[in-house]
């Protein structure tokens, strides 16, 4: 599978991002253009999202072979640090761990490798792009306009409505909405790994403090993965943390990357 990818800077170490559910990587753009004067960036859009192809299956480890394979596609043996949000911090984090000597080291936002029982609180943007008649759309202020009881918040309906696009059919999403939909299970699963799993680079764990995807009952399974973690807390900050204080969060990347 080819994933689609957009470059930032021409000169130094290299970075890649990988983003959350039902996003993409120009949603990594702003923090991109801010590390890119010192950094080769790369933005990926992960396999059902963005302009990346479609698979016909929902697998944690078969994202991170799909970047694996791009990474070395772009970089050679090059080292990468990567950063992930949410669904992109497992992918990441499950790359680290699976191809130790392609990550240079590991910035993971907000999500912890557990099983979260679901992604319940997605049930609802769900229904509302799948309720959405995409053949009576005739612009993206009229779908703004039918998905604003069923999603309320102006950014979060923002970026679902981001995945909108028309062709010369008309309006359709460009996410596999279908696939991902079945899929929310797996998605705010673990995927099983081999107990002496571990991944001994640098990681900076960064989390939103109004978010409760990250909490100390976490703590221990991410340091037996990564022992050299290190925890940053955001303040005003839930789980898009990058978007929510993306000043803040800019400058510990940029530290970390150091």
């Amino acid at each position: 599978m080819k994933l689609h990818t957009t470059s930032y800077g021409e000169a130094g170490p290299r970075v890649a991002f990988c983003h959350g559910l039902f996003g993409q990587g120009r949603n990594w753009t702003g923090v991109a253009k801010a590390v890119a004067d010192d950094h080769r960036v790369t933005l990926l859009d992960l396999p059902d999202h963005g302009r990346s192809a479609w698979s016909e299956s929902f697998s944690y480890k078969a994202m991170a072979a799909e970047v694996a394979s791009t990474l070395r596609e772009i970089g050679g043996s090059d080292p990468w640090a990567v950063v992930g949000h949410s669904m992109g911090g497992k992918v990441a984090m499950i790359l680290a761990l699976s191809e130790p000597d392609l990550v240079s080291r590991l910035c993971v936002v907000d999500i912890a490798p557990v099983d979260y029982g679901g992604l319940t609180s997605f049930d609802g943007y769900v229904e509302a792009m799948a309720a959405l008649d995409l053949p009576a759309t005739t612009t993206r202020a009229q779908a703004d306009r039918a998905m604003r009881d069923a999603v309320p918040d102006d950014v979060v309906r923002a970026f679902l409505l981001q995945n909108l696009r028309r062709d010369h059919d008309g309006w359709r999403w460009q996410m596999n909405l279908d696939l991902l939909a079945r899929s929310l299970p797996k998605l705010g699963g673990w995927p099983r790994l081999p107990s002496d799993a571990r991944y001994d680079g640098p990681v900076v764990w960064v989390a939103g403090a109004d978010s409760a995807y990250i909490t100390p009952d976490y703590r221990p399974a991410m340091e037996a993965l990564f022992p050299r973690v290190r925890l940053v807390t955001v303040k005003n900050a839930g789980h898009w943390v990058h978007s929510q204080q993306p000043a803040t969060f800019t400058a510990i990347l940029r530290d970390f990357l150091r």
